[in-house]
């Protein structure tokens, strides 16, 4: 005797959850409230949300609801996540027959409506979206079997997501951080041996500041010693503690050589965006400290699932507060500051996230930089000359 312990939509239910967690990278979230739904989450797949539900609805009043909620919810994960706009896929598994539906569509929600797995297969708009669904949606396994499949799949995917997620995020020794701290600290006390202190100019281009006419000269190492120099204790002091706060995290999330490459790289970007500018000796880390900055933001958002409230009460805040604090107080070099933010963010691009950065992005990545630092050099050494 056979029994099938699944009904119908418990076996739609489960192929689709499968397919979308196992082919398309799809995650599971929690939504409080909710019964007979399962809600998915890919905030880099073609619907960022697809909701599946199960509850019976049977008429237009009801179906009106349900999309009223589903539009409240969906508002929620955009506020969570981050998001301008959030593309959302109802799957619909029990609706009535006089439900008509599109005619009470919500923007960016779009609907649609299975009652087997043949009619998942034969939709043309599902399909044109997800291309290889007729090939991997599970459809000749049933009761026991489906559970085991989908069980098996969605644990071996798990764990190999948790693998890179604990290799990302568990706590690691901090290596390059330290030395850079080292580094400008030795250099600011040699500055008073061998020299009249951080505060003279002549000392400053000495130990390698900035400055425009030296650079076009063919002193173009001065855009990568001037971010180990410093003007005054307090200016070291406070780069030294952002460095050690900001730095701490972000070497522990790229890994010290892909840090190294940010810190110097937007380091490098800020100072020549400086020099274009401006006409004056700078020296600081600063540049470099905003291209850290600027790489969290990236990392963050591709990790705004876990970093997303750390994105919006701490790093987006600092950055605009240091920003606007750069353009009221005198002296301060927010030239260097943005091109170290923009440097960090496309470094972090072109580098990579594990996991999240496809291969036009790195490509997109790589073109910005390359035009941006054209661009600059050919105003530094042409236009300004």
């Amino acid at each position: 005797m056979h029994f099938n312990i699944l009904n119908k939509n418990d076996e739609i239910v489960m192929s689709l959850v499968h397919y979308f967690i196992t082919e398309e990278n799809y995650t599971p979230i929690v939504v409080r409230g909710v019964k007979d739904e399962i809600w998915l989450e890919n905030l880099d797949g073609p619907y960022r949300i697809i909701r599946i539900n199960s509850n019976y609805i049977h008429n237009d009043e009801q179906y009106k609801f349900d999309l009223f909620k589903t539009k409240k919810v969906v508002e929620q994960i955009k506020k969570k996540t981050l998001s301008l706009s959030m593309n959302t896929l109802n799957i619909f598994l029990n609706l009535g027959d006089n439900v008509h539906l599109g005619e009470e569509e919500e923007k960016n929600i779009s609907s649609i409506k299975f009652t087997g797995i043949d009619e998942v297969l034969k939709d043309k708009n599902i399909i044109k979206v997800f291309p290889n669904i007729k090939d991997k949606l599970i459809k000749d396994k049933e009761g026991i079997d489906l559970i085991v499949n989908v069980t098996n799949d969605i644990n071996a995917k798990t764990v190999e997501e948790n693998k890179v997620f604990t290799k990302i995020f568990e706590p690691k020794k901090m290596i390059i951080t330290p030395i850079l701290i080292a580094i400008c600290i030795l250099v600011f006390i040699a500055m008073y041996i061998w020299g009249n202190g951080s505060e003279d100019a002549v000392t400053l281009l000495l130990f390698g500041a900035n400055f425009r006419g030296l650079v076009q000269a063919g002193e173009v190492w001065r855009l990568v010693t001037s971010m180990f120099l410093h003007i005054g204790l307090i200016h070291l002091v406070v780069n030294m503690y952002s460095l050690l706060i900001i730095g701490k995290q972000l070497e522990s999330f790229l890994g010290k050589w892909k840090f190294l490459i940010v810190y110097l790289g937007s380091g490098i970007l800020g100072s020549l965006l400086s020099v274009v500018v401006h006409s004056s000796i700078s020296a600081g880390a600063s540049g470099a400290i905003f291209g850290l900055l600027g790489s969290l933001l990236y990392f963050g958002y591709h990790y705004r699932l876990y970093l997303g409230t750390v994105l919006k009460t701490q790093v987006i805040p600092i950055i605009i507060i240091n920003l606007l604090i750069g353009f009221m107080v005198p002296g301060i070099d927010n030239f260097a500051h943005i091109g170290g933010l923009v440097g960090g963010y496309l470094l972090t691009m072109i580098l990579g996230v594990p996991g999240k950065t496809k291969k036009s992005d790195r490509i997109n990545g790589s073109i910005v930089l390359i035009l941006l630092v054209a661009f600059l050099c050919y105003m530094l050494f042409g236009y300004l000359r």
